[in-house]
């Protein structure tokens, strides 16, 4: 099986080679990817204890940040290292102020490649984020004595853990992860199942990070202009399905205010074609006009949009209404907002939580989507909106301290 598995890795890199050709997010994690040991070995020594994060993808990162953070007070002498295996990840976090010392790709999983990387430092603790397994780079800091963790781990029953060829996997894990750390009970009995004994229900804890940003500044500048204290409706990475029900709820209510902040920044002259009376959010920035007489706003830079909820009524959010996925609902939720998404979120437990809360609503199709934004809306129904609005600040509210679960027993 060990063979099988870095069969697939080659033809993982060749494959990803090949597609750099056409894709640039492709390309750039292909190039990234060649500067990642020369990052390490230029900021770190073989004496130095680095404490390591892996996260897939910026949302892994949010959900392991305040762990890494509290290690890191826990111990200062530690050096940080944060890989990711997304462009998408990287190229967010690399442009902020952050507590690492070095950001860079995950070296592929080749046993050359890995050695080589994890031989430039003393890894002494190294933690992967809710489900990114990498066979290879477990095994060799095992080898190195490294303790390793899972944390906000979810397991989920189509993962190869669980099928007649998961036992190989099944046994890296059992033999290389001193501990999981699961978002739910589910997730804890499917991994006892197949023999992941050392484990235990911590929560989620990106519900402690976005605890910590509704505790920050939260301003935006130029927001307050825009909104003037009319009722607004913040479209948060957004893909075409979540601009459609803003193109309704533009079109039918014109006392409203919109903020789109689309997914992907490729989309923001489609949506300047969609709504051609839009100002954009760098038209604000760059000019001294008046912005408060536009109805719709599109945010062309990244990075503002978890500040962005704070000034939002109603919130809708991106991704799942088709398989891409259903983006952070919690970066809204604490700031007692409503959210409504669509239907495609099953490996996103919080989702069904805070539907059965009352604080958000899941539809298959936009039209009624946005009909229940526009009824959301409407003045005579002002109780629904401040009763679901409690209900989603509530259900973050009542969340246990993960992390706090989490440090006092790697800490132990």
């Amino acid at each position: 099986m060990a063979f099988l598995y870095n069969t697939f890795i080659n033809l993982l890199i060749f494959g990803m080679k090949i597609f750099s050709l056409i894709n640039d997010k492709t390309k750039k994690g292909v190039e990234g990817r060649k500067q990642s040991l020369a990052k390490v070995k230029a900021s770190f020594s073989t004496s130095d204890k680095v404490i390591w994060m892996h996260a897939a993808s910026l949302g892994e990162y949010e959900q392991g940040l305040p762990v890494l953070e509290k290690l890191k007070e826990s111990r200062p002498d530690s050096k940080i290292l944060v890989t990711f295996f997304s462009p998408s990840g990287y190229e967010n976090v690399i442009k902020k102020k952050n507590i690492a010392d070095v950001i860079c790709y995950l070296p592929f999983d080749k046993k050359k490649t890995v050695k080589e990387f994890i031989s430039q430092f003393d890894t002494e603790l190294f933690f992967t984020v809710k489900y990114d397994y990498w066979y290879n780079l477990l095994t060799e800091l095992k080898k190195q004595g490294t303790k390793i963790y899972v944390i906000s781990a979810l397991f989920y029953e189509r993962q190869s853990f669980f099928t007649s060829y998961g036992k190989w996997f099944v046994k890296q894990l059992q033999n290389n992860v001193d501990w999981f750390f699961h978002q739910t009970q589910f997730s804890l009995a499917l991994a006892k199942s197949v023999g992941l004994i050392k484990s235990s229900v911590t929560g989620d804890t990106r519900f402690d990070r976005v605890k910590q940003i509704r505790l920050r500044d939260n301003h935006v500048d130029h927001i307050e202009e825009f909104t003037g204290n009319i009722k607004t409706i913040v479209f948060g990475s957004s893909w075409q399905a979540e601009e459609k029900i803003a193109e309704i709820v533009y079109r039918k209510n014109p006392y409203l205010k919109i903020i789109i902040a689309p997914h992907d920044l490729k989309r923001v002259e489609h949506l300047k074609n969609i709504f051609p009376d839009a100002v954009l959010y760098s038209e604000i920035q760059n000019s001294s006009f008046s912005s408060s007489d536009n109805q719709l706003l599109i945010i062309d830079s990244i990075g503002l949009l978890s500040k962005l909820y704070s000034y939002a009524d109603i919130a809708v959010v991106g991704g799942g209404f088709h398989d891409a996925g259903l983006h952070n609902i919690l970066e809204a939720a604490t700031f007692g907002v409503p959210v409504i998404f669509g239907n495609h979120y099953k490996k996103n437990p919080e989702a069904d939580g805070l539907i059965d809360q009352n604080g958000g609503k899941s539809f298959t199709d936009e039209y009624v989507a946005a009909d229940f934004v526009l009824f959301l809306a409407n003045e005579d129904n002002k109780e629904e909106l401040r009763a679901m609005s409690q209900n989603a600040a509530k259900f973050v509210d009542e969340k246990p301290d993960s992390t706090g679960m989490i440090l006092k027993k790697i800490l132990s």
